[in-house]
């Protein structure tokens, strides 16, 4: 008898530990996320700042360039193993949306037309990625989720419709694309981030891509860089540290953690912390309507966060097997057959 308390106590802090485990990865999760959101909330307006005086196609393939030089270096420098073969389907995915399609299209895109009119765009992608996340990462948020996520969407892209910023029908489409291949390559980034890590993912996604548009870089440089702007320089820097490694570094370690589809939603406020950095770099005024709809974003991320997961078949009878009272059932003893 005495025998069985002690294996029910042991197996009950155990069942503490887990839950207090847990709990610190999500919280994680969600800090990483936040970082890597906010690191990305200059990629738009850096993008406009370079493609002022670069070509949109140089552009993107410059800094795909010097980000996946950076990230080879960083594998060597760990002694990183190569990923499996069965991995380099998902790397694909992610080079293709992130790499290339996102920062390609957009930068396009914005040739003609604002940064304001491209949030509306940006306001999608945190649902694409919960979809995705649904579809490529097996993932099952509640109903209620949705509501939150769709209203969340609509709340950021119904306020940089209401601030201006014509767009054109072919720009539109660009970013549209833009944003569905960035939600699949995040949501395959981070299912592939529980296995190789979050900082890796990108990294090798990066070096995959290097032995392409390095040449294309080469081949589409200006034949001379006089009369670039220093705000082109400061733009092409900052997309291509900050916007192609380090915020990922961050943001996939976050959706590994925390959840695609949860930490996700974080990418509405995205467009916010853009304005804001305008505001303070820039000296442009923010309103108190931007003040309002923030926080009602808020609100939309932080119930999109209390309803991401479901409660499934599965993980309650795992948590009924570490019960008191389930334990104290598998460990009775049984009594002999007469």
């Amino acid at each position: 008898m005495e025998l069985k308390s002690n294996a029910i106590g042991e197996l009950a802090i155990l069942q503490a530990q887990m839950g207090d485990n847990d709990m610190n990865k999500t919280t994680s999760g969600w800090i990483c996320g936040f970082l890597g959101m906010l690191i990305f909330s200059g990629s738009l307006p850096a993008t406009r700042a370079a493609v002022a005086s670069f070509d949109p196609l140089f552009l993107t393939l410059a800094r795909a360039s010097i980000a996946s030089i950076l990230a080879l270096a960083l594998l060597l420098a760990f002694k990183e193993k190569r990923p499996a073969k069965e991995d380099i389907l998902s790397l694909v995915i992610v080079a293709s949306g992130v790499v290339i399609g996102f920062p390609l299209l957009t930068a396009f895109a914005l040739q003609t037309v604002t940064s304001a009119h491209s949030t509306v765009f940006i306001g999608l992608l945190p649902l694409a990625t919960a979809i995705f996340g649904v579809l490529r990462g097996g993932e099952s948020p509640r109903p209620v989720f949705w509501i939150f996520s769709g209203l969340g969407s609509a709340l950021v892209a119904g306020y940089a419709l209401t601030q201006g910023g014509g767009g054109s029908g072919f720009a539109d489409i660009l970013m549209f694309i833009a944003i569905i291949l960035c939600g699949l390559a995040y949501a395959e980034g981070a299912k592939l981030s529980r296995k190789l890590g979050g900082w890796q993912v990108i990294s090798w996604a990066l070096v995959l891509s290097l032995p392409l548009m390095a040449p294309l870089t080469i081949y589409t440089m200006p034949a001379s860089f006089v009369g670039i702007e220093q705000s082109a320089w400061i733009g092409l820097a900052y997309i291509s540290l900050f916007s192609m490694l380090i915020g990922f570094i961050f943001w996939y370690r976050g959706l590994a953690q925390g959840g695609i589809a949860a930490v996700g939603q974080l990418q509405l406020l995205q467009p916010f912390f853009g304005l804001v950095l305008a505001a303070s770099l820039l000296e442009e005024t923010v309103s108190w309507s931007m003040v309002t709809v923030t926080g009602a974003v808020v609100l939309c991320v932080a119930g999109a966060k209390r309803f991401a997961k479901r409660q499934d078949a599965k993980s309650t009878s795992k948590t009924d097997l570490l019960s008191p009272t389930s334990l104290s059932n598998n460990l009775a003893p049984t009594q002999p057959d007469k």
